[in-house]
Parts: structure tokens; sequence; C-alpha cells
């Protein structure tokens, strides 16, 4: 138990660290909201969306991902319109924080809907999840196996908690909003890339 449960905790850890679009929402609405309270609509969403996709990639349910090729075709080509349109508001509310010297904050909606779609339609997420996360499952049973999953389960938790955290400690010092307006640009940049990679995958 206490093996599978330290594997688990390890292998989630490698697969969420790196940089991507859903952790960089995750940071800007912690930096971008008046306080980390405000932000946890995020947070959460995030949270449920990974357990989910864990949950199912466990159960082996989702291998049918994997399987139908024109799903992922789909998934694909929902992320890159998807994503174009994110870097597109990302990049408006930086000109609009550098041109007022306020924040743009996305209301409760927004931030659920906006969450869920980019850990949802990102397809490198569902992929890497069930081909590491599901797979490595398939090595333990019965409590251990649930043990396992618990541990990954509780990297997304702490890991999207820990960001909006250090995003709304950032955003506290930059009373200016101009090194926010900065990461939001960059961030834009990052999201249009993951996009036009997703559309490299659709279309080729």
């Amino acid at each position: 138990m206490a093996q599978a449960f330290i594997h688990g905790l390890i292998l989630a850890f490698g697969l969420i660290i790196p940089l991507g679009v859903q952790n960089v929402f995750i940071f800007n609405q912690g930096a971008t909201q008046p306080t980390l309270l405000r932000a946890l609509p995020a947070v959460i969403t995030a949270s449920l969306c990974d357990t989910v996709l864990i949950l199912l990639a466990v159960l082996g349910v989702s291998v049918v991902v994997l399987q139908v090729s024109w799903l992922a075709s789909i998934l694909y080509g929902a992320g890159f319109l998807f994503l174009l349109y994110m870097g597109w508001v990302t990049w408006k509310s930086a000109a609009a924080n550098a041109a007022t010297g306020e924040m743009v904050r996305l209301p409760t909606q927004k931030q659920i809907a906006f969450t869920a779609s980019v850990s949802l339609l990102n397809p490198h997420a569902i992929l890497d999840t069930i081909g590491v996360i599901g797979t490595s499952s398939l090595g333990y049973s019965g409590i251990a196996k649930w043990g396992f999953t618990a541990a990954c389960i509780l990297v997304s938790y702490c890991w999207f908690l820990g960001l909006s955290i250090v995003g709304r400690r950032i955003g506290s010092i930059d009373r200016s909003g101009k090194r926010l307006a900065l990461i939001n640009r960059i961030s834009a940049v990052i999201i249009w890339g993951v996009a036009l990679y997703m559309g490299a995958k659709w279309l080729f």
C-alpha cells in the first residue's frame, strides 16, 4: 500500500509539473483574482477534471480514446480551436491590464468553463493519463491500486492550490499590474504554441 502510494505521488508530480495550458491558467487566476478564495473555482474545477480522468484511466474506461481514431481527431480539433480563443482572451486581458493598470478578472462561471475546457480538451493530458497512470495502475490490485489512485488525485489538488497561492503572492506584490500583463502575454504565446501543435496533429 505504502509503495503504491509513493509511486502514485512521484508519477503524478512528474506528469503535472511541466508547464502547460492548465497550469498557466490556474496561475493566472491566482494572480488576477482579488483573493485566493475567488480563484478557488478554477482550482477545484481543474482538480475535479483530473480526478475524473485518473479514475477513468485506472478503471480502464478511457482506453476507448486510444482505440477510436476519429475521437482523438475530434479532441485535437476542439482543443486547437479553443486554445486559439483562450490565447486571444489572455492576450486581450494583458492589453487591458497594461492600459488601465487594473486586473481583468474572470467571473466564476467563466473560470469554471475555461478550466474545464483546458483540462478536458487537452489530448495530451488525456493520453498521458491513460498511457502512464492507467498503465502503471495495472501493476496493483485491491487496496494498493486505490492507494496509488488516491496519491495521483491528491497531487492534483495540492499542485493546483499551490499554483494559485504562488500566483496570488505575485499578484499582491505587483500593484501596477505591469508584471502580470507581461506574464499574460507570455501565457498567451504558450497557449498559441500548444494550439498550433494540436492543429498540426489534427490536420496531419
